[in-house]
């Protein structure tokens, strides 16, 4: 199993929520984040005076899937995700040693 993490942008959310539905990604957990890449954030004018926003605001998709799904996971929330503008986001993609369904005790693949 692996585990994929996507910090995204936040009006992109319903689009990779789709992406992953239509190819049978059942369940996510989103967060919403703050972070910064290589824009490092950027300023602005708030009442006429000028402050810099550090931390800029995500949203972070987590899914755990079998990996026999993981390329198509990663080009599913790539393309559902991609503006073309800098700040788009990053996908991880991690080893999942073992999931367990609370409600049934159900585990591994059974429990996804």
């Amino acid at each position: 199993m692996k585990m994929v993490v996507a910090i995204i942008k936040p009006f992109k959310l319903d689009e990779v929520r789709d992406a992953l539905t239509n190819l049978g990604v059942h369940g996510m957990t989103v967060t919403e984040v703050k972070g910064y890449g290589r824009q490092k954030g950027h300023t602005e004018i708030y009442r006429g005076a000028e402050y810099a926003v550090s931390f800029l605001p995500k949203l972070k998709v987590e899914v755990a899937i079998p990996p026999d799904l993981v390329n198509a996971t990663i080009e599913a929330i790539g393309a559902a995700a991609r503006t073309g503008q800098i700040g788009d986001g990053k996908i991880f993609v991690s080893g999942l040693d073992q999931a367990v369904r609370i409600r049934t005790g159900e585990r591994d693949l059974d429990a996804l």
